[in-house]
């Protein structure tokens, strides 16, 4: 069960605040969110060009906000694993190696969906 008092719209208010104070943290702290939300902004209005149709714009976006969604998660595993200390372990090193790999992965994923429109689209 949920918190008393925390239901309908004053849930959606503070689940609300609480997503804008974790994007804020994102963009002070994780330069990597910063890059990312730069590339966002650049091919953003490049999707409406490339894509043709309205799925392949949908696509084009949608794998920049999968990869902005990613990061975030990335660095929530990042933040928790560091909030234990500064030792070594090596289930600590595995955490933060895998949640690279996903944005790794998610990288490959939208040059593989911008490189297919673009070639539908001139080749």
């Amino acid at each position: 069960m949920g918190k008393p008092g925390n239901t309908g719209i004053r849930r959606l208010i503070r689940a609300t605040r609480f997503s804008s104070q974790g994007l804020a943290h994102a963009w002070r702290h994780e330069a990597a969110f910063r890059q990312e939300i730069a590339l966002a902004v650049v091919l953003t209005p490049a999707a409406f060009w490339l894509g043709q149709t309205v799925l392949e714009r949908a696509m084009l976006i949608s794998v920049l906000l999968l990869l902005l969604i990613v990061e975030l998660l990335n660095s929530a595993i990042e933040a928790a694993v560091d909030r234990h200390g500064d030792e070594q372990h090596e289930l600590s090193g595995r955490a933060k190696d895998l949640g690279s790999a996903a944005v790794f992965v998610a990288l490959v994923l939208v040059g593989v969906v911008w490189g297919a429109v673009a070639w539908q689209r001139f080749l």
